[in-house]
């Protein structure tokens, strides 16, 4: 069984995330070529996981845990029905 991907690796930069090895950067031991792959939210910033189709790469339980964070997220952001209007205090001389 492959190990889990992580979604927020502390320090990517210092790991190969080509294979399940995840080598450090300067001992790669795969075979996979001379240079580091590096990990996804090092190029596509800390949303990596919401586009594109990472169903290799994540576990089914990461990804419902993607889908449920999704859900819960719109949720929160939906309008209420009766929203606060905001008000001014102004000064009364």
């Amino acid at each position: 069984m492959s190990k889990s991907f992580p979604l927020f690796p502390k320090h990517p930069e210092r790991i190969c995330w080509g294979c399940d090895k995840y080598c450090a950067e300067h001992d790669l031991q795969c075979g996979n070529g001379s240079i580091r792959i590096p990990h996804p939210i090092e190029d596509n910033g800390r949303d990596w996981y919401r586009s594109g189709d990472w169903s290799g790469l994540l576990s089914s339980q990461q990804q419902a845990a993607i889908q449920a964070a999704t859900v819960q997220a719109a949720e929160s952001s939906k309008p209420a029905d009766s929203p606060n209007k905001p008000h001014i205090k102004l000064l009364l001389n």
